[in-house]
């Protein structure tokens, strides 16, 4: 039974692709979309269709600060400056601390005096020897002055002395040189006295002999 849409002439060669082309109708061409889907570049400030859709209050908001729809927002808002200024006063901070310590360490107290010893040889000089007693002073290593005097046994002494002591020197020496004269034998003592910073004070004895 012949197809009246089948050509008369052509039955024989009528193409399974022409056949194919006839009893399938193909899918009608869909609409043509209204966008496609993608990043948008901008330059400058400029409102999105999501950035619409949340509202003009939040679009307002977003031009004027120079956002865009997913995009992080500027921290130079008001969080963000409240942020720059506690990193700037810690920093500040930090900086007078140092400063501060550096200048305690300069123009803070001065030495401190942690004790005092004196010795000397024993046996004394021999005659018209000079007896060298030493007095040892231990300090805090600080800078500063040492006042004292040296107070001898035979009733004099060596009146108002002063020592300067640099930073990180921790020990003074300070000498007493004290001569002898004439045959004889004496009982001698020399004590140091700190008068400051601080009161301190310690002696030592020997004995001079001339025969």
């Amino acid at each position: 039974m012949n197809d009246p849409r089948t050509p008369a002439g052509d039955a024989d060669e009528y193409s399974a692709t022409a056949l194919g082309s006839h009893w399938f109708e193909r899918p009608a061409p869909g609409p043509v979309p209204d966008r496609v889907e993608g990043d948008v570049v901008r330059f400058g400030p400029g409102v999105t269709a999501f950035v619409r859709e949340r509202g003009s209050g939040a679009t307002a908001a977003g031009v004027w600060h120079g956002t865009l729809a997913g995009q992080p927002g500027d921290d130079r808002g008001p969080r963000g400056r409240r942020r720059g200024l506690r990193r700037y006063a810690l920093a500040a901070a930090v900086l007078l601390a140092v400063l501060g310590f550096l200048a305690w360490q300069r123009y803070g107290p001065g030495v401190a005096v942690r004790d005092v010893a004196v010795r000397t040889s024993p046996d004394g000089p021999g005659c018209g020897g000079t007896a060298d007693v030493v007095g040892l002073v231990r300090t805090d290593g600080r800078p500063g002055t040492l006042t004292y005097r040296w107070v001898r046994s035979d009733g004099t002494d060596s009146g108002l002395l002063r020592e300067r002591v640099v930073r990180g020197q921790k020990q003074a020496r300070l000498h007493l040189l004290w001569t002898f004269e004439g045959r004889g034998e004496y009982r001698a003592g020399a004590e140091l006295r700190i008068l400051s910073p601080s009161r301190h004070s310690a002696a030592a004895r020997f004995t001079y002999r001339c025969p």
